[in-house]
């Protein structure tokens, strides 16, 4: 649209209202953030957070407290090692990444309530959450085009 034109807005339709409640619910209910889920770690709330990248990836670094099920182990790793009472929560790389959508299939198939960590292990490590490597703890700052730089919330 160039300045000039000018766009036509006009109320959704009732169906459409709907159609866009519908979706974004949907969104929520199956995605949440690097925030959210830090949020309800800190709470106490009943979550396995998964890493389902491969095991050099992981050893390169990953979200502190989660646990390590590479995608292609979920079926077999799974149901010996998180209870189908806990949510689950996936992350791989990146939002470039499918893994974690292909994990989050895999727990879905098995009964688990699961959700996938939009952003991934990249939007969790560049909002300054602790990440872990194989020899310790990675000190980063948050990335100021992710995140915000003060102590205060985003207000998301």
């Amino acid at each position: 649209m160039t300045d000039t034109q000018t766009a036509s807005v006009s109320p959704l339709t009732e169906s459409e209202r709907e159609a866009a409640i519908e979706h974004f619910a949907a969104k929520l209910r199956y995605e949440t953030d690097a925030s959210d889920v830090v949020d309800a770690l800190a709470a106490g709330e009943s979550l396995a957070l998964v890493d389902t990248r491969n095991l050099a990836s992981w050893n390169q670094g990953h979200a502190a407290g989660a646990v390590h099920i590479p995608r292609r182990e979920v079926v077999s790793r799974a149901p010996q090692e998180i209870p189908l009472d806990t949510s689950v929560v996936v992350y791989c790389w990146s939002p470039g990444c499918n893994g974690a959508d292909k994990a989050a299939l895999e727990f879905a198939k098995l009964g688990y309530e699961v959700r996938l960590m939009i952003g991934g292990f990249e939007y969790w490590a560049r909002e300054g959450y602790d990440v872990v490597s194989e020899v310790g703890p990675v000190i980063r700052g948050v990335d100021a085009l992710v995140g915000p730089v003060s102590p205060e919330d985003c207000g998301c």
